[in-house]
Parts: C-alpha cells; sequence; structure tokens
C-alpha cells in the first residue's frame, strides 16, 4: 500500500482526524479539527486540508455526514509515520503480570489468560495461537492407571510444559507392567524431540518389551504415536480468543450487517489461523483492513507479536475493527508478548 507524500499541515490534520474519529467514532469536520488542534489552523485552511486529503486517497465522505472518515491508507501512515507510542501503564502491566503469573505452569492457561486480558485492557478481542512443540524436548513420562480401560499419560517436556493424555486400553493391566513399560518408554524415548519419537518410535521400541505383561501396552504407543505424542494446543486451530463481547459493543458492529461478519470470523478459526501462521517469527505485525489476503478479515485490523521461550513460539494480540486506539494496543501487546515469554522460560 503506498502512501502519496504529504506536507507538514496535511500531516498534522491527518493525525487529529484520525485521533478525533478513533475517539469519538463520529466522522469528523474542519470546526471538529480546528478545536482539536488549539485553533492553530483556521477552519477554512483545514477544510481545504480535508479535500487534498481525500483526494489523495486518505479520506472519505460518509453519504450521510459532512465528515470525513480515515481510510486503511490513512490508518497505514499513521502507524508507520506519526503514531506516538504510548507506555504501558503500571496498572495495565500489574494486571497482565497478576493475572498470566498464576498460570505459570500451562502454556494454554497463560495464553487463554493473555487474550481474555488483552481483551479488556484494549476494549478489543484478544488472540493468542498455541505453540507448537515438535521442537520439545520429552524430559520424562508418567503412566497412571484412572480405571479398568485407561490410562493417563503424562509427558513432562523440558521447556517446562506439562501434557496429559488418555489412553484407552483393552482390559486392565498388571501394575507392574504399566511401571515396566513406563521404564521402558522413559529409557527409549528421554532427552528426543517429540518430532523424532512420532517418526521413530516403532523402530526405538521394536524389541523394548521384555514380559508379555507391558508387550501389550508398548503396542498400543507403537500404534498409537502420532496421537500419544501430538501435544499441540488444546484451542480449535491452536487460536484462542478472549471474549467477542466487549467487541461486538463498538459501534462498527451495532448493525447486523457488521455483528454477523465478526461472528462468521470468530466462529471460523481456520481463517484467523492462516492469518496468524504467517505471522510466525515476525516479531510485532500489525495487519490494516484490505491488507488482509482473506477478504474476510477486511473489516478488522490484527495487531500481534511473536513470543518466544526456548523451542517455544506463538503469537498474541488483538483484532478489532480498524478504528482502534493503534498507540496504546501496540504498546500492551508488545509488552504481553515479552511477559509470556518471560513466564515461559
Amino acid at each position: 500500500m503506498t502512501s502519496p507524500s504529504l506536507s507538514e499541515r496535511e500531516r498534522q490534520v491527518l493525525e487529529a482526524l484520525i485521533e478525533t474519529y478513533v475517539a469519538t467514532a463520529e466522522p469528523a469536520g474542519s470546526r471538529t479539527i480546528a478545536l482539536r488542534m488549539g485553533m492553530a489552523l483556521s477552519s477554512a485552511t483545514i477544510r481545504n486540508t480535508l479535500s487534498d486529503l481525500e483526494e489523495k486517497g486518505y479520506l472519505y465522505h460518509p453519504h450521510t455526514s459532512a465528515g470525513r472518515i480515515p481510510t486503511d491508507l490513512a490508518y497505514r501512515f499513521y502507524v508507520d509515520s506519526l503514531m506516538r507510542l504510548q507506555e504501558v501503564s503500571l496498572s495495565d502491566s500489574h494486571q497482565l503480570r497478576e493475572e498470566l503469573a498464576s498460570e505459570r505452569n500451562a502454556v494454554d492457561m497463560i495464553l487463554g489468560r493473555a487474550a481474555q486480558v488483552l481483551g479488556v485492557l484494549t476494549k478489543e478481542l484478544g488472540v493468542a495461537v498455541s505453540p507448537s512443540l515438535d521442537e520439545a524436548t520429552l524430559e520424562r513420562l508418567e503412566l497412571v492407571q484412572v480405571s479398568s480401560e485407561r490410562l493417563l499419560l503424562v509427558l513432562t517436556l523440558k521447556s517446562g510444559v506439562v501434557r496429559t493424555i488418555f489412553v484407552e486400553v483393552p482390559s486392565r493391566l498388571d501394575a507392574d507392567a504399566i511401571v515396566q513399560a513406563a521404564v521402558v518408554l522413559n529409557g527409549r524415548l528421554a532427552g528426543l524431540k517429540l518430532r523424532e519419537i512420532r517418526a521413530t518410535l516403532s523402530d526405538r521400541l521394536r524389541d523394548a518389551a521384555p514380559d508379555s505383561g507391558s508387550s501389550e501396552l508398548i503396542n498400543i504407543f507403537i500404534q498409537e504415536a502420532d496421537e500419544l505424542f501430538d501435544v499441540s494446543g488444546t484451542a480449535p486451530n491452536g487460536v484462542m480468543l478472549g471474549s467477542a463481547q466487549l467487541l461486538a459493543e463498538q459501534p462498527e458492529f451495532s448493525t447486523k450487517e457488521g455483528l454477523q461478519g465478526l461472528m462468521q470470523v470468530t466462529e471460523r478459526r481456520d481463517r484467523l489461523r492462516e492469518a496468524l501462521a504467517r505471522r510466525s517469527g515476525t516479531g510485532l505485525t500489525i495487519t490494516i483492513g484490505a491488507e488482509h489476503e482473506d477478504p474476510e478479515l477486511a473489516p478488522f485490523t490484527l495487531v500481534t507479536a511473536s513470543y518466544r521461550a526456548g523451542p517455544l513460539a506463538g503469537i498474541i494480540g488483538v483484532m478489532g475493527p480498524t478504528r482502534m486506539p493503534y498507540d496504546k494496543i501496540v504498546t500492551l501487546v508488545d509488552h504481553t508478548s515479552r511477559l509470556i515469554g518471560d513466564l515461559l522460560e
């Protein structure tokens, strides 16, 4: 999206109009802009400048209003050239740390809480992507019998993540056989990446069972390796969302069509997953309106930052209408991504 060059006056007027529109959700006219700028320019001068900005594609007129509204191009110029980032307030920082630290050992819980708290603090929709754990290393596993036909497999990874998975067995196994199977599995698999375990489990366990009791359980692990050692996030498509209620209350979604568009996006998490997957490892990213490859996301802005802790990496951020307080949201998202990385470490 190429931005036509702007004079200093045009930059000042555009900044004032964007900040006014973000605050009020109402089209802004020359008198409103003049008041916001402290009467530094006359209404006539501002009116002419607004016309020039409209010709250059930064503003447009709603049919029923004399005021103007920023275009996606205007928001992009604001983010790239005009925005002065706010510092994260002490209260917001404290709230984030307090909410997330209580879930220190559960990655999905940390991310779910982060999406919720970001939504509350920004009044947008918090979004998070679970980390891929394929490169995580297995530290140890435990097998706990919970019923006659079910075991609980507890995987502890060196990243500090713990995953629990149920293993269905055809009949009750002898306690000694379960213990022996756990010893064999730890001896053959501990220290390997989960990706390696799934790919080579059959070869590693082919001659591993010393007796018939543990042999039955070892064979189950061989047959179900892809499922038992696939510890991707529990959220649909790996995407977690905060509450959409705050977002639904914004003026952009007050109409039936606007609300339907919001619901379609939040219910089809595969769309969000695709959009967010392109951002993995890219640091702070802001995609505005028509910049999205998916036209269904054109009414929205996504502000995200990647987090990383050892082998764990994912995305945290917010989604909202293109009209949003970018200066506040960008710093909150960046701050949250760093906090998540610290907690996962």
